[in-house]
């Protein structure tokens, strides 16, 4: 193994924006493990969150380094980038798409919600850590996703209600983690296959006003959305 990546600023960067993003991205998931086993005997609830959490975080892993092969692909980091963006839009106005679950009195049963609605709410995850991995030295990108995974799953299952308690005190990481989001965006833009080139050859090396850019788009549209909401719950 080259242990030479771990003095290289750019994996420390990339471990650090996989960390948050997941994170931030993962408030829903640890509500959805809690719903789906309120329902079960205290020690089954343990069980239920242990083995949900860990069933699907293998399948997440999986669906990341897909991510990241599949987004080599022309076109596909440019779609990637505008679901960011419309992610952290989205995760900034407050826009809430968690579905209503009934808890579960069978484990097996509290499981299988738990892995089904993880992999349907985790498309914002797998594209936001698969964007921030490639920030990272390309031969560490896998080693980046274990270890920034690894990292942030036993931070999301115990710390999950402080988490969400210092969200609330400090709404400013909010809008931090929806910046990343979009800084993530520019970045995965640009370095799309299919205009990489054409773009350098016009703007020269742009990254760097393109992840400004993302993070304006998402700040912005977010606040601004955010305020028309409160409008219409005010009225």
């Amino acid at each position: 193994m080259d242990f030479s990546a771990f003095s290289d600023a750019t994996f420390w960067a990339a471990l650090l924006s996989i960390i948050v993003a997941n994170i931030l991205l993962s408030g829903d998931n640890a509500v959805v493990i809690a719903l789906a086993s309120r329902n079960l005997p205290p020690a089954q609830q343990k069980k239920a969150i242990f083995w949900g959490s860990a069933a699907a975080i293998v399948l997440r892993v999986i669906l990341t380094i897909t991510a990241v092969a599949l987004l080599t692909l022309p076109y596909l980091k440019i779609v990637g980038a505008i679901l960011l963006v419309y992610i952290g839009v989205q995760l900034l106005a407050d826009s809430d798409g968690e579905e209503h679950l009934e808890g579960k009195t069978s484990i097996w049963a509290a499981i299988r919600t738990i892995l089904i609605a993880d992999l349907v709410m985790s498309l914002d995850n797998v594209l936001a850590v698969a964007a921030a991995a490639q920030k990272g030295p390309q031969e560490t990108q896998l080693l980046l996703l274990i270890i920034g995974l690894g990292m942030s799953i036993p931070l999301i299952i115990f710390g999950s209600a402080m988490l969400l308690k210092v969200m609330e005190r400090f709404p400013i990481i909010i809008t931090l983690g929806a910046g990343l989001l979009g800084l993530l965006a520019g970045g995965m833009l640009v370095e799309d296959p299919a205009i990489k080139d054409s773009i350098q050859a016009a703007l020269g090396d742009a990254k760097l006003a393109f992840e400004v850019i993302g993070v304006a788009i998402v700040i912005l549209v977010g606040t601004y959305m955010k305020k028309r909401n409160a409008a219409k719950e005010a009225h």
